[in-house]
């Protein structure tokens, strides 16, 4: 496990860049996010985060949007959310996720996840030739192969990985990623007693998209329990958020809005998605009274998706006046720690 922090106050917010939005329009150019994620870090948001899909939803590889990114910003994290790393053989996604931690100076976080049980996700997987049945304990894998590869050396006489999927020599032969240990992995999963126990066990973080509050707080007590009994200080755990905002005074026409956003990305309204995943609307005042709970139940990096294929314009009012609400709201005591951003 990666060196613990020291305890942070800080909450981080930070907003996905509207890749995702690709798989609607069909639009892949590159240079308005690039755009979008300057204004984003002029702003004052914490982090900027890309989704990623080969063939369910189609959009720009993250990491190499992010490589992009890395070139235009200069203090702004950087993030998957989430990057379905069983699909790309680990020892090429290790050196791709060290590049990136290079080209962003160190900036680069990694939320990772195994693929919904959906066809559209299934069929990825058959495409580049990966059993979707497997595609858990590959994930898992993959993570213990990324540490060992970015964290051992020619002598160390740990250049041999053996495990269930990948049994390879040589991985100490990679380069080594620019912050020590290489970037922090969340886990972006749901709050399943299975998923709670790999997060406690594993990783360094935990982004799920839960839509109640309170189930976050229970979940997030349940990790900070399990990871005691793992020998690991809760410290060590980033507890994240992943929620979508739509942010109009008009709550009704936000409401609308949000839905037809759902309904075009998904295939499915608002009404069934959101007692799945994690949705907000209206004024900005109600918006950061909502994502406040969250925080109160233990968040404390949120990722920001914007509900609208249109994403720019609705950027500048949730920095000035969602952002701010929420920072004041913060609990004051002692909160976990991540890995500082750049």
């Amino acid at each position: 496990m990666p060196p613990l922090e020291p305890p942070s106050p800080m909450l981080r917010i930070g907003v996905l860049l509207p890749t995702r939005e690709m798989a609607v329009t069909g639009d892949y150019s590159i240079a308005p996010l690039l755009d979008f994620a300057r204004e984003a870090e002029d702003l004052g948001f914490d982090s900027l985060w890309a989704g990623d899909s080969l063939t369910a939803r189609p959009r720009l590889d993250p990491l190499v949007v992010l490589a992009a990114v890395s070139a235009v910003t200069s203090r702004i994290g950087l993030g998957t959310a989430a990057l379905t790393a069983p699909l790309r053989h680990p020892l090429i996604g290790a050196s791709m996720a060290v590049g990136l931690d290079h080209a962003s100076g160190g900036r680069l976080s990694l939320g990772l996840g195994s693929g919904f049980p959906v066809p559209e996700s299934a069929a990825e997987f058959a495409a580049v030739g990966v059993p979707f049945e497997s595609r858990v304990g590959r994930l898992d894998e993959t993570v213990r192969l990324w540490r060992q590869t970015w964290r051992t050396g020619a002598k160390d006489g740990t250049g041999e990985f053996t495990g269930r999927y990948w049994q390879i020599d040589g991985v100490d032969r990679l380069p080594k990623p620019a912050v020590p240990g290489g970037p922090p992995l969340w886990l972006a999963g749901s709050d399943t007693p299975r998923v709670l126990s790999r997060v406690a066990r594993l990783y360094d973080g935990w982004l799920p998209f839960l839509p109640d509050p309170k189930a976050y707080r229970v979940a997030w007590e349940r990790i900070t329990e399990l990871a005691e009994q793992e020998g690991r200080s809760p410290h060590s755990i980033t507890p994240g958020l992943y929620a979508t905002l739509n942010v109009d005074a008009d709550r009704g026409r936000a409401e609308a809005a949000l839905d037809s956003y759902v309904q075009g990305y998904y295939g499915r309204p608002l009404a069934l998605m959101n007692t799945v995943q994690a949705y907000g609307w209206g004024a900005p005042d109600e918006c950061a009274a909502w994502l406040a709970e969250y925080v109160a139940a233990g968040a404390r990096h949120l990722v920001i998706r914007i509900g609208s294929l249109d994403s720019r314009p609705y950027l500048r009012q949730i920095a000035e006046a969602v952002l701010p609400a929420l920072r004041a709201a913060r609990p004051a005591g002692p909160v976990h720690a991540e890995q500082p951003l750049q």
